[in-house]
C-alpha cells in the first residue's frame, strides 16, 4: 500500500495554524539518569493548556474543517488526552464535540473533556471498540470523525514539537519520543529527519502495548489480542497504516519499558525535574534510565518528550511513594 507521507512544508504550515491554541512548550534541562553522563533536556509537553501535546494535533485538523463542518460537529475516539483536545479546540472553534471514551478512562481525564463542555460516552476498553462506536454516531449525526492518529493533518500537528526542539536545542542529536498509536512518534520524526537527517529518534512504548515492536518485526500492522500496561495512553493495540508507515521510514529504533520502571521514571521526574508526569510521558525517562536504544550521550543533548501530565491525584501519589527497588 502507497501512503503519501507528511511533508515538512505541511508541518511548517501546521506550526503556524496552532500558534493560537498550543503553548511553545520548554525544554528544561535536568541531570542525566542512565548510564554514563550526559546532557538531559524534557520536551515538557504537560504544560499544555489542557496537560498534553494533543492539542496540536486536534487543532490543526478542526481549523481546517469548513464551516458546516463545524456547524454539525465533530466526534473522536479517545483514552482521554485526545478527547480532552479535540474537546478545547472545539469550544475555541466555536463547534460541538462527542468524545468517545474507554469505560476504564481515568477520572481525572474524563472530567477534563467534559469541562471543554464536550459530550462524553463510553465504549468498550480497546480503541476498535471505541472507533467503531464513533464511526455509528458520526454516521447518524452528520459528525465529522477526528482521528486520534492516523490522520496527515493530526501528525502534521504533532510533529510542530519536534521543529520546537530544533530551535531550541540546535546541536540535538538524540529525540526520545513515546509511542501510543503512532501520531506523536510519526510527525516528530517526519519533522526532524527532513529538516535535520542525522538526529537519532528513537521510540518508546510499554512491555504490554507492543503494537509498533510487534509491527516492524512483522513487516506491516498488526492487531494485538490484549493490551495491559499503566500508560493508559499508550495502550492501543493497533498502529495506523499511515502512523506505521512514517515509523517505519523516519524512526531509527523503537524499544520497550515495564510499568515498574515507568513509575520508577515518574518517580525520579517528580523529585529531580518538579513536574507531574502521566505515566505514558514518563517511558522516554524511563529508557534512557535503562540505557536503551542505543543513546549515546557523548554525541550530543538528548532531548526527552514528556507527552502529558494528566494523572488521578491519588494514584500519582502512590507512584511518587512507591519504595525504590
Amino acid at each position: 500500500m502507497n501512503l503519501d507521507l507528511v511533508t515538512l512544508a505541511e508541518i511548517e504550515a501546521a506550526a503556524v495554524r496552532v500558534q493560537s491554541a498550543a503553548r511553545h512548550t520548554p525544554l528544561i534541562e535536568v541531570s542525566w539518569p542512565g548510564p554514563g553522563t550526559g546532557r538531559l533536556l524534557l520536551k515538557c509537553e504537560n504544560f499544555q493548556p489542557m496537560g498534553a501535546f494533543k492539542i496540536r494535533g486536534a487543532f490543526n485538523m478542526i481549523s481546517q474543517l469548513s464551516p458546516d463542518q463545524l456547524k454539525r460537529g465533530v466526534i473522536t475516539y479517545s483514552s482521554g488526552n485526545h478527547g480532552q483536545a479535540v474537546a478545547l479546540a472545539a469550544r475555541q472553534l466555536g463547534a460541538k464535540a462527542v468524545i468517545v471514551m474507554p469505560t476504564t478512562a481515568p477520572t481525572v481525564k474524563v472530567d477534563g473533556a467534559r469541562g471543554f463542555g464536550a459530550e462524553v460516552t463510553f465504549a468498550g476498553t480497546t480503541s476498535l471498540e471505541r472507533q467503531s462506536r464513533a464511526e455509528a454516531i458520526a454516521a447518524e449525526r452528520g459528525l465529522t470523525i477526528v482521528p486520534p492518529f492516523d490522520h496527515p493533518m493530526i501528525i502534521a500537528g504533532q510533529g510542530t514539537i519536534g521543529l520546537e526542539i530544533l530551535d531550541q536545542c540546535p546541536n540535538v542529536a538524540t529525540i526520545v519520543v513515546e509511542v501510543g498509536g503512532g501520531g506523536l512518534s510519526s510527525g516528530v520524526a517526519a519533522a526532524v529527519k527532513q529538516r535535520a537527517d542525522h538526529v537519532r529518534v528513537i521510540g518508546v512504548e510499554p512491555e504490554g502495548a507492543a503494537k509498533m515492536s510487534r509491527s516492524l518485526e512483522a513487516g506491516a500492522p498488526v492487531t494485538l489480542d490484549t493490551s495491559s500496561s499503566i500508560a493508559d495512553g499508550l495502550m492501543t493495540i493497533r498502529p495506523g497504516n499511515l502512523t506505521f508507515a512514517h515509523v517505519r521510514k523516519y524512526v531509527n529504533q523503537v524499544v520497550t519499558v515495564g510499568d515498574a520502571d515507568t513509575i520508577r521514571a515518574i518517580r525520579w521526574l517528580y523529585r529531580h525535574a518538579r513536574i507531574v508526569v502521566e505515566p505514558s510521558g514518563a517511558v522516554t525517562t524511563a529508557a534512557i534510565m535503562l540505557g536503551l536504544g542505543g543513546i549515546d550521550p557523548s554525541q550530543g543533548p538528548v532531548v526527552a518528550i514528556i507527552s502529558g501530565g494528566n494523572v488521578e491525584a491519588e494514584r500519582y501519589a502512590e507512584y511518587i511513594t512507591a519504595p525504590m527497588r
